[in-house]
């Protein structure tokens, strides 16, 4: 896994949100994968504001309900406003005194208008955003009239979606995309309870060990209480879109699909699994994203069977990324990922992955064995030139694309092999490597490579400027038009999910729910 995948060039869209809650550092996840959320899960509030409108609907004070289920009104109080969450036995008894269920209880939509309202302005006020404010919280009361609550939470949306569209610039980016990368390798890439999460999803619907069919994902969204419709329509800024309301999930019908289906689901479902809030800064979405790239990694490549075969593979000094791309019927790009998620963790083989467009520009990268990617003044890579004489830029002048290129690189910082494939994409060729120490080229196929080159960068001598020979030829006698990268002068995407037209993807979902 590394800070985007290959499904990563725009982002799938939960629109509502799990309950479920995860750590947004080093990967600790309370997720919950079954069909009902834990105890500890509970929302106070909502089900404190449930039982007051049943209780006042059923003429009761709360004297007479604290009677009729043996507490004190004082303790009935603390309930209805959320301050305190009610035992089952004593939610129980609620339910029985005002003539309902627990379902009922908990159930997630509020009881009318006006408690969805006083729900919403709460959870405002509790949160930091109001905090940071320093405005005195408003006290909500069967005083408080419907004209100011609908002002007061319409204040609060249109505050919350001008923040979101303050634009976060590239410095900011790459800033959040260095931590990233420093997590990652502080675990060598490895997030047990995202594997964790994915086994038990696995384990509810049959998946196995092996490679995930496309009925596997069916079963998984069903499991999930999802329906997946294929459309043609779906909003060009998105490859998928997620309905919560309606617990659907949108997919493209287009023929020139680049991504896997299969993961396209698995990372939209990610998002409910592990409880995904709206990101609240670049870094919070790039962190949803690899998560979910990840926990969809882990079910169409099963820890267990793909630990299996390549443990198999070590023994027999034949570890390969196709073989593994073969075996679990993915992309190679997935295979190299899962590859970094396992070597380290199950091996003890660091490694380093490069994603490299035709230009020679580093699109994605990863690597906890020491290798000198280039970089910038505040550590940034991706965006920077690899060098001409790496494999990731060689593989490009090989002619023989049905096997991978193999070859030795002898560096400042140590010799390393690495494997490489070219694959296509509607933005141009690409290169994806792997790549390992000398001391571990013995565990894999193509190790008996006779190609390999050399590379002194970050040395402008190696690749940066022109051979002495050329130079005195052509210095002064050529003027070459760059093709204008625009988007180095553009500003970053705004809003919460960068590059997504909000708009366009509500409209979308609303004449989904007018076509029925």
């Amino acid at each position: 896994m590394t800070s985007a995948s290959e499904h990563d060039d725009v982002a799938s869209v939960p629109l509502e949100f799990g309950s479920w809650d995860v750590a947004k550092r080093g990967g600790r996840t309370g997720a919950h994968a079954g069909g009902e959320a834990p105890e500890d899960a509970v929302d106070t509030f909502a089900l404190g504001r449930r039982i007051r409108h049943l209780r006042k609907g059923a003429s009761l004070t709360l004297d007479e309900l604290a009677e009729r289920v043996g507490t004190v009104a004082s303790q009935l109080s603390l309930i209805e406003n959320g301050r305190r969450e009610p035992k089952i036995s004593m939610l129980s008894k609620i339910a029985a005194a005002l003539g309902t269920t627990m379902d009922d209880l908990l159930a997630s939509k509020p009881a009318d208008r006006r408690s969805e309202l006083e729900i919403e302005l709460e959870r405002y006020q509790r949160g930091p955003l109001y905090s940071s404010l320093g405005l005195p919280a408003v006290k909500i009361s069967t005083r408080t009239s419907m004209d100011v609550l609908e002002a007061l939470v319409g204040l609060q949306r249109e505050l919350e979606r001008r923040l979101e569209e303050q634009v976060a610039t590239p410095e900011e980016a790459r800033r959040a995309n260095i931590e990233l990368r420093k997590e990652m390798r502080s675990c060598n890439n490895y997030y047990p309870e995202l594997e964790a999460e994915a086994r038990k999803v696995l384990d509810a619907v049959g998946g196995g060990t092996g490679p995930l069919s496309t009925n596997h994902v069916a079963d998984i969204a069903a499991h999930f209480g999802f329906s997946l419709k294929f459309v043609q329509n779906l909003p060009h800024s998105t490859r998928s879109v997620t309905d919560l309301k309606n617990h659907t999930i949108y997919l493209t019908q287009s023929r020139n699909a680049e991504h896997d289906h299969r993961s396209v689901v698995l990372q939209a479902l990610g998002h409910y699994v592990l409880g995904h809030q709206t990101p609240k800064d670049y870094s919070d979405f790039l962190r949803q994203r690899v998560y979910t790239n990840y926990f969809a990694a882990a079910l169409l490549l099963p820890e267990q069977g793909a630990v299996a075969l390549l443990k198999a593979a070590k023994q027999e000094k034949e570890i390969s990324i196709d073989d593994l791309r073969d075996a679990f019927a993915v992309s190679y790009e997935s295979a190299a990922h899962r590859f970094t998620n396992l070597a380290t963790e199950h091996f003890g083989i660091t490694t380093h992955f490069q994603k490299v467009h035709e230009s020679g520009i580093i699109h994605k990268v990863y690597e906890n064995d020491g290798v000198n990617f280039p970089s910038d003044h505040t550590g940034a890579i991706e965006g920077q030139t690899v060098c001409r004489y790496w494999t990731s830029r060689v593989v490009f002048d090989v002619a023989d694309r049905f096997r991978s290129y193999n070859q030795f690189t002898d560096t400042k910082v140590g010799t390393y092999w690495c494997t490489a494939r070219v694959e296509g994409h509607s933005s141009g060729l690409y290169s994806l490597s792997v790549g390992v120490p000398f001391e571990h080229v013995k565990w894999f196929r193509g190790r008996d490579t006779k190609e390999r080159s050399q590379s002194t960068c970050p040395d402008e001598s190696c690749c940066r400027r022109p051979p002495q020979d050329l130079a005195r030829e052509w210095a002064g006698q050529a003027w070459p038009a760059t093709r204008a990268n625009a988007h180095l002068l553009a500003a970053m995407p705004t809003g919460a999910f960068p590059g997504v037209d909000q708009t366009e993807v509500y409209q979308f979902l609303k004449n989904q729910e007018l076509r029925g």
